[in-house]
């Protein structure tokens, strides 16, 4: 098994208020007159997000120019990031750059060739053999999946350290002058922030000293079918137009209590067996079904909540936040499991089986 050495979550210094930044993104994506302002404000007012961190400070975004400028932004503000979060979670694990030999960047908001974590690598000073995997279009279920995909490759190399690194500038994408109920819903939804995590092999993790944390015992991905509409981007000559169907809570409710059934009790496992949920806060409708699906105590999605409420719905980034708070906060109890999930799109989901080690 693999072993999540540490995880760090980071957010840029532009923080306000829901109620500020509505008042500026219906000038942005609806204009001063428009009759779905009232809509809009409603939207915002019902995501359950208090507070949002933005790439830019607010007033930008009124002046804010295409595609390219918007994704001038999410590079530079993108690596910088990562930076901040890689570094971060390096040195919670008493790691230093030098010893990374997988680097992962996942990413669904912005576009660099190079890639963010090819910037990185002389930026941090990584080794020149550093392998380098980055992924695109995974978008919220990429932090999930991207630990997952680590576990993969450390059960091959099991000396090795793997790291992680999400970058997600939600707010560049926002459409201007789309009046469409999906626009609408993510701009009130979605926030920019960044994370990373550390994971090392088998046999290197019996030669650090490591505090209490998570080792990943197994993954499973699931595709369903017929749902391509469901969720993602329309790309085009204004870069990413959101595709955001209002069935999303749907799905959650038919579909993930089977799918994470059958995962359990290929271990042996029953959902009651789960004592840490580390879920995605995709939307308080998102939240609500799967707490229904999986019949799940009041206080079992306590930290994602509060995640969403905190930074807003961070893409692929924010399930790794709620890693890195859950990692931080009380220890859970010796050997206890716990899981991981995000739903992205495709529509799919990756679930990740986790017990919880307290040397």
């Amino acid at each position: 098994m693999s072993r999540i050495a540490a995880a760090s979550g980071v957010v840029p210094g532009n923080r306000h208020t829901q109620e500020d930044i509505t008042e500026v993104f219906a000038d942005v994506v609806l204009g001063p007159d428009h009759p779905r302002r009232a809509v809009l404000s409603r939207l915002h007012a019902s995501a359950s997000v208090k507070t949002r961190h933005l790439a830019l400070p607010l007033a930008a975004y009124r002046d804010l120019g295409g595609f390219t400028a918007s994704n001038d932004v999410f590079i530079d503000v993108g690596t910088e990031l990562a930076e901040r979060a890689v570094a971060q979670a390096l040195d919670a694990a008493g790691l230093g750059p030098e010893d990374v030999d997988l680097l992962m960047s996942v990413s669904v908001t912005g576009m660099a060739t190079p890639s963010i974590d090819a910037r990185l690598v002389t930026r941090m000073g990584l080794r020149a053999d550093v392998k380098r995997i980055p992924v695109f279009g995974l978008g919220c279920v990429a932090g999930s999946a991207g630990v997952a995909r680590l576990h993969d490759y450390l059960l091959g190399r099991p000396d090795d350290v793997a790291v992680l690194v999400s970058v997600e500038l939600c707010s560049l994408t926002l459409q201007r002058d789309d009046p469409s109920m999906a626009n609408l819903v993510a701009s009130g939804l979605f926030g920019d922030g960044a994370a990373a995590v550390v994971m090392v092999g088998a046999r290197r993790a019996a030669t650090m000293s490591l505090g209490p944390g998570p080792r990943v015992v197994e993954s499973r991905s699931r595709l369903y079918p017929d749902t391509e509409r469901v969720m993602g981007w329309d790309i085009g000559s204004t870069g990413l137009r959101i595709v955001l169907d209002a069935t999303v809570p749907d799905l959650v409710e038919k579909h993930v209590r089977v799918d994470v059934d059958g995962f359990l009790a290929d271990h042996g496992l029953t959902v009651a067996d789960i004592s840490t949920w580390v879920a995605h806060p995709g939307g308080p409708k998102v939240l609500q079904a799967l707490e229904r699906s999986l019949d799940l105590p009041a206080d079992a999605l306590a930290v994602t909540w509060r995640s969403l409420a905190d930074v807003g719905n961070l893409s692929s980034s924010s399930v790794l936040h709620v890693l890195a708070d859950t990692m931080s906060g009380p220890t859970p109890p010796a050997d206890s499991h716990a899981m991981m999930v995000a739903m992205g799109p495709g529509f799919c989901a990756e679930f990740v089986l986790l017990c919880w080690e307290t040397p």
